[in-house]
Order: structure tokens, then sequence, then C-alpha cells
């Protein structure tokens, strides 16, 4: 009899036999001919939206349809990094319940998903930032967020390693969220995953969808490389592909989509315990359990749908990580990869539904899409069954462009490249 349950006393006995006694993750089945809810995107927020729609609202008629491999999309290409020091009472609530769902998220999949809270430090450089992150960690202590301000003795204590008497951008201190930290991106795909499956969500892979078929103003199916699939509602979940889908059923989204690059070193002994950035350039670095340093920084400014950036950013990034530490300058770049990005006009997601009946949007999630994933599939999930915003998500909607309720964190304006 195979088994599915992971536990250390089933991991000891088929250690025995060989580990051939375990059940794939997950089932690989033919489509059906239609399903109560499909979801184009088979990332960490499609999958998470169905194991949320079939664990907490009894909807287990669900087929999760995915172009490629499951986890191949920005799921898989991320820098792992979750958090919820955020300053807007849009934000903030949304991405603690995040990070609350984050903290019990193995035990409730069943899943090493490698959720390690080794904290997060945002350095600052000038005493304008100070004030500036000081503003920041009080709006989260008033939502109940852990924030802790540290001047520069304390952050020496932690990372004495740091270049703190820089001439341009002498460290100064930090503001450090100690729950938060990082999670294994591709593991969190397969967790939802194999957790939907045992739900009975069919996972269809590899059946790119080429149409959304519309009638009488109501999405009632899609068209894929493996043939129709009627569907009663129809969820997307395509980041970085959110504008080629929609329009696929003659929407046109408030965003644009760019290239963020994303790095890992050789791996080398334990170097860093938990996650930096730079507060005078965009650059932030944590270490993976194999070792390696996993770093990035900002986007490409230019819209692209490929899946690699360029040399500039490249070199920009890597001084940004010289200037804070010059030492990983003896560190060897070992590969580099892109994800693209859903950039939305005010830097906040969208998660509502759309004017046409039976069609639901969960898109432009900037940079914060990985350490959302359990509050987006959530919320999503809860907007799909109810046909209503589920309150820690009704800032996202989509009038809010229309009726000027931005949610802007960064304070760019509507330049999405900039947010």
């Amino acid at each position: 009899m195979l088994i599915d349950h992971y536990s250390i006393w089933n991991v000891l006995r088929q250690s025995l036999k060989g580990h051939t006694g375990w059940k794939p993750a997950w089932r690989e089945p033919e489509p059906k001919a239609e399903y109560d809810v499909v979801i184009i995107g088979g990332g960490g927020h499609g999958l998470a939206a169905a194991y949320y729609l079939a664990k907490r609202y009894g909807i287990t008629n669900v087929a999760v349809v995915e172009k490629g491999w499951i986890g191949s999309g920005n799921v898989g290409r991320n820098t792992t990094i979750v958090r919820s020091n955020y300053l807007l009472p849009g934000n903030i609530p949304f991405y603690e319940l995040a990070l609350q769902l984050w903290e019990g998220l193995e035990q409730d999949l069943n899943y090493n998903a490698m959720v390690s809270q080794r904290g997060i430090l945002n350095l600052y450089h000038s005493d304008g930032q100070r004030d500036a992150y000081a503003r920041r960690g009080n709006a989260m202590r008033l939502h109940g967020v852990d924030a802790e301000l540290l001047d520069r003795s304390q952050v020496q204590s932690m990372y004495p390693w740091l270049d703190y008497d820089n001439a341009r951008f002498p460290i100064q201190g930090g503001l450090i969220q100690r729950r938060g930290g990082t999670v294994r991106h591709d593991a969190v795909a397969w967790g939802y995953a194999r957790a939907a499956d045992r739900l009975g969500v069919d996972i269809i892979q590899n059946a790119e969808v080429t149409g959304i078929r519309i009638e009488n103003g109501r999405a009632t199916g899609i068209e894929t490389k493996r043939g129709f699939i009627r569907a009663k509602k129809l969820a997307l979940s395509v980041a970085g592909n959110s504008s080629r889908v929609a329009a696929m059923a003659g929407l046109k989204l408030p965003i644009e989509s760019h290239v963020l690059q994303a790095f890992v070193s050789e791996g080398i002994k334990p170097f860093i315990d938990g996650v930096v950035t730079f507060g005078a350039g965009h650059f932030y670095i944590s270490q993976s359990d194999k070792g390696g340093l996993v770093f990035g920084g900002d986007l490409d400014g230019y819209n692209t749908y490929a899946q690699r950036g360029n040399l500039p950013v490249v070199e920009d990034v890597l001084e940004g990580g010289m200037a804070l530490m010059p030492r990983i300058g003896r560190v060897r770049l070992l590969r580099s990869w892109g994800g693209i990005m859903d950039m939305s006009m005010d830097g906040s997601p969208i998660i509502d539904k759309t004017p046409i009946d039976g069609l639901y949007l969960n898109a432009g999630w900037c940079y914060g899409g990985f350490k959302a994933t359990p509050a987006a599939g959530l919320t999503f999930a809860h907007l799909i069954a109810r046909d209503e915003p589920h309150d820690t998500a009704r800032a996202y909607r989509l009038d809010r462009f229309a009726t000027g309720r931005m949610i802007d964190e960064k304070g760019m304006g509507n330049q999405p490249n900039l947010h």
C-alpha cells in the first residue's frame, strides 16, 4: 500500500524499502470536460488559491491549468524573502496575514517548505532615512506587527563585516523584523500542488491557454493546447503574463511587464544568517541552505516578456553588493535568471472581479508576489467562492485606479517601472 503522509516514522519505514512505497506527489489527470472553477496559472498563487478553495470553501471540482510545468514561472525564480514590514494601511494587514500563514504552512500542507524566520534587516544611511524607517516601524507596531529600530552598534554586533565607514553610504543603523526570513520558493509550489491534489484538485500541466471563450458577457471556458475546458468560474493568476491572457478576454489592464533578475553565488560556508537590504541602493541578500548567496536588485527598466535581463542591471546589482560588503567580491557568481513582473500603476496588486461575469483577476504584484503567496491564495479563493472581496484584500480592488484610492508604498507616482 502506497503512503502519502510525510513523517519521520514513514521516512524511516520507507528507508528499509528503498523508498518505493510513496505515492506520487500529485496525479497527472486528463482534463475533464467541465469544472466549477478553472484557475489559469500553476504558480504559487494559482496553486494556493486552488488549495484554499478546496480546504476552506469546500469547492473541489477545480482545475489548475499551467502552460509548462508547475513552478516554472516566477515562484521558482525569486529570491525567497518573506516579510510584512510595510507602511501603508492597505498593505500591512495583508502581508501580515501572509506571514502568519507562512508560520503554519508546513504543518498545514504536511510539506517541508523550509520556512526560516531568520529576520530581515533594512539598513539606513542618513538621518532622513532613519526617520522614515522609524515611521514605518511605528506603523507596523500600531498594526501589531513586530519591528525594532537598531542603532549602528546593534547592527555591528550582528554583521561586523559590513562596510560601516563607506565614504558615501555610512551605515547608521537599521529596521529589523525578526519574524521575516526566507522560504524555499519551488517547495512552496510543490507543497501547495501536493496538498491541493490530495483534496481532489486536478493539476493540468503543459496545457497552454490559447483563448478565453465568452458567451453573452460571461466567461464560459478556455481553449488550450489539450482542448477546450468549460468552467463555471474562470480565474486568472498568471503573473507577468496577465496582460496577454487578459487580452484574450478583451481586457486591457493597468499594468506593464518588466523583468526582475536574481542571482546565486557559488556555495560557501555560513556567512549571512539573515536577510540584509542596502538602504542606499537596491540590493538585498541572504544565504540558502546550500551555501549560495542569493541576491537581487532593481528590475530592468524596459517592457519585456523575456525571462532574462541585461548586463547593465547585473553590474548595478553587483556594485550595490560591493558597496555594502566588499568581501562579496571574492565570491564567484554561479548563475542568474529573470522573472516577469506585473508592474501596476501604483506598485500594489489587484485581486478583484473583472467586468466580465465569471472572470476573476489576481495580478499586478510587482516585487511582492512571493511573500504574499498564502494570503493571495486565500483571499483570491474567498473572492472566487463568495463573489465578494476578502476583508483583508478590499484595498486591492481594480476600481481604485478610477476612484484615486492608490496604495503607493514607494511614493513614486503612476510610473510602473519605478515601484
